[in-house]
């Protein structure tokens, strides 16, 4: 069979037709620490710090926030590649990181994550009832997606629960072959709770990865800025901090998350209601994420 390089035509199918969704936002996909619990990001980021320094190669709180979003492992892999960590690596065991390296930093990192999670694991003020107004006025499905692991989870998940957060699905990284900024734990979450199409679904997230797997997906991306991982400030912080550093940080958290490409960027998820209403406004007339 000869093939053509002409265009593909067809005598009887002059017209193509198009399906476009016009409906509403069926369902929000949040992610968790900086954007429902741990304003700041803390409980990871400490954890990083301190597998770190176990292994005598110190870094600092701004590298071990930079690959955040990701799943563990790949976090640990990532500052192993930053070019300072890695020199100071070398410098002290005069050889590279190794792949071993790795698994035994993760080995260590659960523990101490499950840990710290007893203290670090607080919601952010108004999430709860901005959820429940999703779930009643808005009538949405709530997913969820995480770096963190299914043993992580476990922890987590009663201590959520116990302060008013229960999603309708928990999707881990170790749930899917390959995790942010991949977007397998959107479409996971999208089956597991029944929703489509994708253009009907929200990710929400204060990472770039996070919000890489949304756009990804297919979906409507929604940052978040004030509470999440760039700001890298608690609630206590953020009512203390110096108006020009508090401008300083701000700044820099929502350009990075406009600068990835995120549809929307909030101060927090209590935002999240008027940027449903814009999303539902735009579906109407036929526009696509």
């Amino acid at each position: 069979m000869s093939l053509s390089s002409e265009p593909w035509s067809n005598s009887h199918m002059p017209y193509r037709f198009t399906r476009r969704y016009q409906g509403k936002i069926k369902a929000v996909i949040f992610d968790w620490a900086g954007t429902v619990i741990d304003c700041g990001v803390f409980a990871p980021a400490r954890t990083f710090v301190q597998i770190f320094k176990l292994e005598g190669v110190p870094i600092t709180d701004a590298e071990a926030r930079g690959p955040m979003g990701t799943h563990k492992r790949v976090h640990i892999q990532k500052v192993l590649d930053d070019p300072g960590v890695r020199s100071r690596w070398i410098a002290k065991f005069a050889r590279p990181p190794t792949e071993a390296d790795v698994d035994r930093m993760y080995d260590r990192f659960v523990p101490l994550q499950r840990e710290s999670l007893k203290t670090n694991s607080q919601m952010i003020p108004g999430v709860v009832e901005t959820i429940d107004t999703l779930r009643t006025k808005f009538d949405l499905k709530i997913g969820s997606s995480t770096g963190y692991t299914s043993p992580i989870m476990e922890d987590l998940k009663p201590i959520a629960e116990g302060q008013g957060f229960a999603p309708d699905f928990y999707a881990t990284a170790d749930l899917v072959p390959a995790a942010r900024p991949c977007p397998h734990m959107v479409w996971l979450n999208a089956i597991q709770m029944n929703v489509h199409p994708i253009e009907a679904i929200i990710k929400v997230d204060d990472t770039v990865d996070g919000i890489r797997e949304g756009l990804a997906a297919g979906c409507w991306t929604v940052g978040v800025a004030k509470t999440g991982n760039y700001m890298a400030a608690s609630e206590e912080q953020l009512r203390s901090m110096d108006k020009n550093e508090y401008d300083k940080r701000i700044k820099r958290a929502y350009d990075i998350l406009a600068e990835c490409g995120s549809h929307y960027v909030i101060d927090s998820v209590v935002d999240l209601p008027s940027v449903i209403l814009d999303i539902n406004r735009k579906l109407a007339m036929g526009e696509r994420p």
